[in-house]
């Protein structure tokens, strides 16, 4: 049923186990979790022919590039047995589609829509893909979808696709849990049946220095950041020693939920307020230690016509900071002057090296989309071809035809480096590189994972990181080292916890017949 396709040993032997039980199967980029679907697909259909298969993906763009993957693989269907279904496509004329495709892909928002409103039933279906399978969690529609399914099909298998479902513990549990896994399957690069595909990745970390024109200006931030976090201690509202980003986001949506709901003590409207400066203080300063001064100043101007047009208290209390007031004079003389984060010279160096020594093909990777911008400029002046890669949204967004566009120059050698935000980092086939660079580090395995996949799998590759010393850089770069490690860890855990379970399963049952 399929062509064009030959297996790879661990492909087949994670089949072999996806094929029997709802599976959650974990493998980095590049290394072929779709050719898994496209086998265990053939056999449900060839087990149940009048069946019906449904994959789901995160985003159009992704569920598209599927839809066309499996019209290449598979063998005996026609092309109308194929449906890409999105919500471009009317509700009406999706109804028709459901009932008369065999294989489906769509993204979960139209599935469940259409499950909500009695427009699709999923009792004929024999197998469900949910592709970057760690999104199924909480109110995210894979896991309505996934629970509607089990609750309907009468042939029900489901196969959850991911590079990585985080570090933490509980939420691996809550993904497994909705997906209803019975076994878990992962491979790294190390894994022993994977060496012999993959090529040697090289890891090179640059360490940048912090220059002190801009420590000065760390120095004016963080002394209006201590201000305001002491405040906040000081009035019971925030507790313990240390407080993170994660910290200040999560208590500022506590006390905006008190003040809905009626309650506008001065108490509760303080803390939101000085929440709101503690977190435009933070970013200009993730800005100013880990991005480009052109961020920084983009960041600021934006401020600076918030402030004009009085849209918030908080921003007319930080612009009327003495310190803040002198970080902003000194960000003005960095701008006036030329100066750049030394991150984005060390980058031009790197890139050029690289093509030197023959790498006709890098990505690199940014967190934020002025930096994207500024590190694309300064390419085309060095005379390095590049392009951008981002998301849809916003004014500066690229739409689907667009990406589609610019993923094509790549592949066809027109472009040296594509300049991504974390839209690269998902699914999406963009052809390998040479070079993966990190402008800079982030603090999450899924991400750090995803990236580091788009290199190093038919040849070798490197893997490029620079961080800015004494600053979140390095922390960055430990977190997700190490939130990577412990991933591991637990789902290694989970599958010999799921294995041991089956053995004992098995062993009861030879008993059983043996005493039969």
């Amino acid at each position: 049923m399929l062509k064009n396709l030959k297996p790879r040993l661990y492909q087949e032997t994670i089949f072999s186990k996806s094929t029997a039980k709802n599976t959650l199967v974990v493998l980095p980029t590049g290394l072929g979790k779709t050719a898994i679907s496209l086998i265990v697909a053939a056999d449900r259909l060839s087990k149940f022919p009048e069946s019906q298969i449904l994959l789901l993906a995160p985003t159009r763009p992704l569920a598209s590039q599927h839809y066309s993957t499996f019209k290449k693989h598979f063998a005996g269907l026609e092309e109308e047995d194929f449906s890409l279904v999105t919500g471009e496509i009317s509700q009406k004329k999706r109804e028709g589609i459901w009932r008369a495709a065999t294989i489906i892909f769509s993204t979960p928002q139209c599935v469940a829509n259409d499950v909500r409103a009695g427009k699709l039933s999923l009792e004929n279906f024999s197998f469900l893909i949910e592709d970057e399978a760690h999104r199924c969690i909480k109110n995210y529609d894979y896991t309505y979808v996934v629970k509607m399914y089990r609750e309907q099909a009468s042939r029900a298998l489901v196969l959850g696709l991911t590079a990585s479902p985080g570090s933490e513990q509980a939420k691996i549990n809550q993904i497994c849990k909705n997906l209803g896994i019975e076994a878990v399957e992962v491979r790294t690069r190390e894994s022993e049946d994977v060496k012999r595909y993959i090529k040697e990745l090289k890891t090179n970390v640059i360490k940048v220095g912090f220059p002190s024109r801009f420590v000065e200006i760390k120095e004016r931030l963080n002394k209006i950041l201590a201000k305001r976090v002491e405040e906040l201690r000081n009035r019971g509202l925030l507790y313990g020693k240390f407080a993170t980003k994660r910290t200040f986001i999560e208590l500022q949506a506590k006390l905006m939920r008190i003040s809905k709901g009626g309650n506008k003590h001065f108490h509760i409207l303080r803390g939101i307020s000085l929440l709101t400066e503690i977190m435009k203080a933070q970013h200009l300063l993730e800005l100013l230690e880990t991005q480009t001064v052109y961020s920084v100043n983009k960041y600021l101007e934006g401020l600076e016509k918030e402030e004009k047009e009085a849209k918030s208290k908080a921003i007319k209390n930080l612009f009327g900071n003495v310190e803040f007031q002198l970080a902003i004079t000194k960000i003005k003389k960095l701008v006036e002057s030329g100066t750049e984060h030394p991150k984005l010279r060390v980058l031009l160096d790197v890139v050029k090296t690289e093509i030197k020594s023959g790498n006709k093909r890098m990505m690199i990777f940014a967190q934020y989309r002025d930096t994207v911008d500024k590190i694309h400029s300064e390419l085309d002046k060095a005379g390095i071809s590049s392009r951008i890669f981002i998301g849809q949204s916003g004014e500066r967004g690229l739409k689907q035809r667009e990406q589609q566009q610019v993923l094509r120059e790549f592949s066809e050698g027109e472009i040296s480096c594509l300049v991504s935000t974390s839209i690269g980092e998902e699914g999406l086939d963009i052809p390998e590189v040479g070079a993966v660079i990190f402008y800079e580090p982030i603090p999450s395995a899924i991400r750090r994972i995803q990236r580091a996949g788009r290199t190093a799998r038919l040849q070798p590759g490197k893997l490029i990181m620079l961080i800015t010393q004494k600053t979140r850089d390095e922390s960055y770069h430990w977190a997700s080292y190490y939130k990577e490690r412990k991933m591991h860890g637990i789902l290694r855990d989970m599958k010999d916890d799921f294995d041991r379970k089956e053995e004992e399963r098995q062993s009861k049952m030879q008993k059983s017949l043996g005493e039969f």
